[in-house]
């Protein structure tokens, strides 16, 4: 890529109660294009998420976003640095109490000091940009589901950011409607060039919408490399696969969804009987296991 990144990760880890979650993550998203980070459950791609926003402090490593290491700024320059980028949430997270217009509104009355007659006009542009103009006195819960993620993308453009993060914004969702999802990602970084990092399992949006993919694996990635890439190892045939990278066949299962590979040969040899036979009994929780917010340091 010819410009500096908007997005640099290098050498982050994270532990949860001694477990490491996230093994030395190095990923680097660049302005205009849509980074895929994908994985099953459990290798670490909410985590990874949850670093990138800076809503969770790393046991190592950095995260550079517009030029800052977003863990070394204080609180009210990290305000600042959020103000640029938008979040479309796995379930919407929009509040119940308000109206999907009073939803998008949230950020401009919050943030700006813009007259209310521009902040309706800004709430009809975003709304009509996801296809609910029609719909913005309705509540969350007079909306369908893939409505419901259409208007918390809304409200993640209400500030106009140059980077948006979707954390599985096809997950629970029909395929139309997550094919509309799609759509919708691949107009605004044409439109209004958005730089997006698209966090999900669900292959099939991946590949519609993907300029390059980050494949997570037991909190380590990959590869990560253009979608072409990642299109020759899913359709290569299978009599061609015997002799590739122990890395690369767990890619591929995971590209097809095969129920044989690597990745359910290696649960097959975990010694289920010594396990439920030999170990020795979990302590007592003392206390709850909750991870501070980035402000506890």
């Amino acid at each position: 890529m010819a410009s500096d990144p908007i997005i640099s990760v290098r050498d982050l880890v994270k532990r949860f109660d001694g477990k490491i979650v996230l093994n030395g993550i190095n990923l680097d998203v660049f302005p205009g294009e849509t980074m895929v980070v994908m994985g099953g459950s459990g290798s670490g791609k909410s985590t990874l998420l949850r670093h990138m926003i800076g809503s969770l402090l790393p046991d190592a490593g950095e995260v550079v976003l517009f030029g800052e290491d977003i863990f070394s700024l204080s609180d009210e320059k990290m305000d600042g640095v959020r103000k640029k980028f938008g979040i479309l949430f796995q379930s919407g997270a929009l509040f119940n109490s308000m109206t999907i217009a009073e939803n998008v509104a949230l950020p401009l009355r919050e943030h700006t000091e813009l007259d209310p007659a521009i902040v309706d006009i800004q709430i009809k542009i975003k709304l009509e940009l996801v296809g609910l103009r029609d719909h913005a006195d309705k509540y969350p819960s007079q909306l369908s589901g893939g409505m419901k993620k259409r208007a918390g993308l809304a409200r993640a453009l209400a500030l106009d950011p140059l980077l948006l993060f979707y954390d599985e914004p096809s997950a629970g969702l029909d395929p139309i409607t997550s094919a509309e999802i799609d759509r919708l990602i691949i107009d605004l970084t044409k439109k209004m060039g958005v730089t997006s990092v698209v966090v999900t399992h669900e292959m099939d949006s991946a590949f519609a919408i993907a300029d390059r993919m980050a494949m997570l694996h037991q909190g380590k990635v990959l590869v990560m490399d253009e979608r072409s890439y990642f299109e020759r190892l899913r359709d290569m045939p299978t009599a061609q696969t015997a002799e590739l990278p122990e890395a690369q066949q767990i890619i591929r299962q995971f590209l097809r969804g095969d129920a044989d590979g690597p990745v359910t040969r290696y649960r097959a040899a975990t010694k289920y009987e010594d396990d439920l036979l030999g170990a020795p009994p979990l302590p007592p929780l003392e206390h709850p296991s909750i991870e501070p917010t980035r402000g506890k340091k």
